[in-house]
């Protein structure tokens, strides 16, 4: 544990984790989460979701430097992997907003909002780091889902991404969006405009219909509810096949619980 974490304080039960919250990702001030109840099936899956909707995280800015909550990742992944969660892995050689083979051992689902600070700074050092090293060499696959949980510019850049997507171009939104102090710049039209020239989408016009598409609503609806049936109300939220590590934990905590699932399916 690093030098900057403090000890746990008690809690009241069901509110929090049993550590006090760690920045490592970012929750809405008043979750939507909690009017929705989990819907996968069965008493191992539902326990194994709660380790995402327990945790909670404090909301700072992008260069603010998180201090880490040893409880928000698994320990042991390999014993910490439900087959319930795993099979939530599509695998679509088609998908968009995946990189990496559909048959790599390894799936990481990542649950994210475009306007959460952390978010961004994952995606800027985490996972570029794990794309070299994981995705390039085959071991693993990255599927994104858009979780937008903090208002309206959060739904218009998730429908954004999706939109880009649709012209091959979703992980070149998704650098643009996620760059330094784009954040800041706001989700409005205009800026999504800017967002879709910047990653290279090729047809505006298309772009800006698939944007407003009953199409892109839906798909980013079922990803929403998706990380609300397993409890998460917070961003990042990741399933690295079938075990779930919550916030924007350090490298090592990925590459632990990648290696251990790849080692898992030799």
């Amino acid at each position: 544990m690093p030098k900057n974490t403090k000890p746990a304080k008690s809690t009241k039960a069901g509110k929090s984790a049993a550590k006090p919250a760690a920045k490592t990702g970012r929750t809405p001030s008043k979750p939507a989460a909690k009017s929705r109840k989990p819907i996968l099936i069965g008493i191992a899956a539902v326990a194994a979701a709660a380790v995402l909707g327990i945790a909670s995280y404090q909301a700072t800015s992008p260069d603010t430097k998180p201090t880490v909550n040893d409880s928000a990742s698994t320990a042991d992944p390999a014993a910490g992997a439900h087959p319930e969660l795993e099979k939530l892995a599509r695998r679509d050689a088609k998908d968009p907003l995946a990189q990496g083979r559909a048959d790599a051992p390894v799936v990481m689902i990542e649950y994210a909002d475009f306007k959460c600070s952390y978010c961004g700074k994952f995606a800027r050092d985490t996972e570029q780091q794990l794309v070299k090293k994981y995705v390039d060499n085959g071991t693993l696959r990255i599927e994104w889902r858009n979780f937008p949980i903090f208002g309206a510019e959060s739904e218009a850049a998730a429908r954004g991404a999706w939109a880009a997507g649709q012209q091959g171009k979703f992980w070149q939104f998704h650098a643009a969006a996620y760059a330094q102090g784009s954040k800041e710049k706001g989700f409005g039209a205009d800026r999504l405009k800017e967002l879709a020239k910047e990653a290279g989408v090729p047809d505006a016009a298309r772009f800006a219909t698939d944007l407003d598409s009953d199409a892109a609503k839906a798909a980013v609806k079922k990803d929403q509810d998706e990380a609300y049936g397993l409890g998460a109300s917070s961003t990042p939220s990741f399933l690295i096949n079938g075990t779930p590590i919550a916030g924007a934990q350090p490298m090592d905590a990925f590459a632990q619980a990648i290696e251990a699932a790849a080692k898992a399916k030799k």
